[in-house]
């Protein structure tokens, strides 16, 4: 038997996309974000360089939306749409977004706090 996940009312929705060319309609105050595969700088696709680990690491990706927010230098937002229709192995990032991977920053527990996985598409 599985436990309900209890979602809070200051906790965004993040509407996963992992079929390309998937379209899903985008409120005005969501967020998108689009996750690469390859950055195409010498390296096959499902391979990651110390850059493209960062740019692909979708809990890095969501705290820094956070804190541009916090920071001013963004405007608000009440949901995201994150597009990895790219990414060879997207249940890594659902993994990421359910809790199933170990959090091993600060900016980690943040989003398992404020980020839960409304949908995939």
């Amino acid at each position: 038997m599985t436990a309900a996940v209890q979602i809070r009312a200051d906790q965004i929705p993040v509407t996963l996309v992992t079929t390309a060319g998937w379209l899903v309609s985008l409120d005005p105050s969501a967020a998108l974000v689009r996750l690469t595969a390859n950055t195409g700088h010498g390296h096959a696709d499902g391979f990651q360089c110390v850059a493209c680990a960062g740019r692909g690491d979708v809990r890095a990706i969501l705290f820094d939306l956070l804190e541009e927010v916090r920071l001013g230098m963004r405007p608000a937002f009440t949901s995201v749409v994150v597009d990895a229709s790219a990414v060879v192995e997207p249940g890594v990032v659902v993994d990421a977004l359910t809790g199933k991977l170990k959090a091993t920053a600060l900016r980690d527990h943040t989003v398992a706090r404020r980020f839960y996985l409304a949908g995939t598409a």
